[in-house]
């Protein structure tokens, strides 16, 4: 049974929406669409682009007037860190806004409600309604309390938001002046679902090994595995 946001969520972000479907629109999965040709209403992925640059956005103002000490890359790491699916998805789920969503038969049989990519996805189109509907003050505010909250400046006190990537290179280079090699060991798979193997090597001798679904993924699993060889 899918929840109207009408009332429940407002009433509990306090704000109150002038435009209603527009709120509506935010949980409509391009899958219900598919079985309901006739439903008045378009998907959210439109408003989850919106979301995604005025978060993107959000974050660089906050880090910019709260952390002027900070460098660029750091900025850009921290913000990769934030606005990552796993942190909207956990956002989205503390505002059970899986209850609202307008899913397929299909999604929904699959625990579509609570899967963190759609959640995301959710949670970014929510904060495009917000700017379109009030404004970016009230959508800044909004991200603050429910995605920042107290997670963004234990992340950067913590130092958290670096990679395992970059710990590896920070500590090779500050120890012994050289940098850590990737190399692609293996992929298979289509070019859709593709699966890299990659290793990382310093001095030309293989460290690590790391597999993911992207060579970045794949990099980032290596270094975690060199730093755990390395007890670092």
């Amino acid at each position: 049974m899918i929840h109207s946001p009408t009332g429940s969520l407002e009433k509990k972000i306090a704000i109150k929406f002038k435009n209603k479907s527009l709120l509506q629109t935010a949980f409509v999965h391009r899958s219900y669409l598919n079985e309901n040709k006739n439903f008045e209403l378009p998907s959210n992925e439109k408003l989850e682009f919106l979301g995604d640059s005025v978060l993107s956005l959000i974050t660089s103002i906050y880090l910019y007037t709260n952390y002027p000490k900070l460098s660029e890359g750091h900025y850009t790491d921290i913000k990769a860190s934030i606005v990552k699916t796993e942190s909207l998805y956990q956002a989205a789920a503390k505002l059970n806004l899986g209850k609202y969503l307008y899913l397929s038969k299909g999604e929904q049989d699959n625990n579509g409600s609570n899967n963190s990519s759609i959640l995301a996805d959710a949670f970014e189109a929510l904060v495009a309604v917000i700017f379109l509907d009030q404004n970016f003050d009230t959508a800044y505010n909004f991200v603050c309390s429910y995605l920042f909250a107290d997670k963004l400046d234990k992340t950067i006190s913590n130092n958290l938001y670096l990679s395992s990537k970059n710990k590896l290179q920070e500590y090779l280079q500050d120890k012994f002046k050289k940098l850590p090699i990737y190399k692609v060991m293996e992929q298979k798979g289509p070019e859709h679902n593709k699966v890299y193997n990659v290793g990382v090597f310093f001095d030309e001798k293989l460290i690590a090994t790391g597999v993911g679904h992207s060579k970045k993924q794949a990099q980032d699993n290596a270094a975690t595995a060199a730093l755990q060889k390395m007890q670092i």
